[in-house]
């Protein structure tokens, strides 16, 4: 697997994940860069120094700014792991996406995550993005920190989820209005896919569901987009 750019990079070393080799464009000399080829080094990671036109050669995305580093693939959370580490958490926050298969959404929910600091992101084996080279790079290393569990099935987690006291809620148009439900405890949002939804199944099983009013011409929001509002909105109630 491939990390590209200076975000993603940095993120990368922070973590203790085995970097096999970091491809470094040669004349890299602002601070940012200095720093990061710096953290390479401390960690004993090898560096290779090349020309522009290698690693544009490299890069799958053409947004390496002047940095590529190779690890093994990645590595997801164990999810009775995820549930352990968050026993007996007042206020765990778990999020499940339901079929979401844009790799695009995925990086961007992964932000979403990390940044809202939730417990947990679980996601399907089936019918669903993995985490891939594109899905690191627009996650800005995020994946790096949220730990991320791919199941066999999505309504078989949530089953075990509600089991540990977690209650679940889809986020879906035909719900409570997300500004005024009870959304205290341990919870665990589940977003549908993209054109989809939440699953007719996968939304029974749930202990609710909630909604974001809409006020426009437009219905929907983005996935992505819809997990970052109904995240922060749950965030910034506890």
């Amino acid at each position: 697997m491939k990390i590209e750019g200076k975000n993603s990079v940095r993120e990368l070393l922070k973590t203790d994940k085995t970097i096999d080799k970091l491809l470094v464009q040669n004349g890299m000399r602002d601070e940012e860069s200095k720093s990061i080829v710096y953290s390479a080094k401390q960690k004993g990671v090898k560096i290779h120094f090349a020309d522009k036109a290698i690693l544009d050669k490299e890069s799958d995305s053409r947004r390496h700014q002047g940095f590529i580093a190779y690890v093994s693939e990645y590595r997801y959370a164990d999810f009775e792991d995820m549930l352990k580490s968050a026993e007996g958490k007042a206020d765990a926050f778990f999020v499940a996406l339901d079929g979401v298969e844009d790799p695009h959404n995925l990086g961007s929910i992964i932000r979403v995550c990390e940044c809202a600091g939730v417990d947990g992101l679980i996601i399907g084996k089936h019918r669903s993005a993995a985490v891939t080279d594109i899905v690191m790079r627009i996650s800005e290393g995020g994946a790096n920190h949220v730990k991320i569990a791919r199941v066999v099935n999505v309504n078989a987690a949530i089953e075990r989820l509600k089991a540990e006291n977690v209650w679940t809620y889809a986020l879906e148009a035909d719900g409570e209005n997300i500004y005024k439900a009870d959304i205290g405890g341990r919870i665990c949002l589940v977003i549908g896919g993209e054109d989809t939804g939440v699953n007719a199944l996968t939304k029974k099983k749930c202990d609710g569901v909630l909604s974001i009013p809409m006020r426009g011409k437009i219905n929907s929001l983005n996935a992505s987009v819809a997990t970052g509002v109904a995240v922060f909105e749950c965030l910034r109630r506890r």
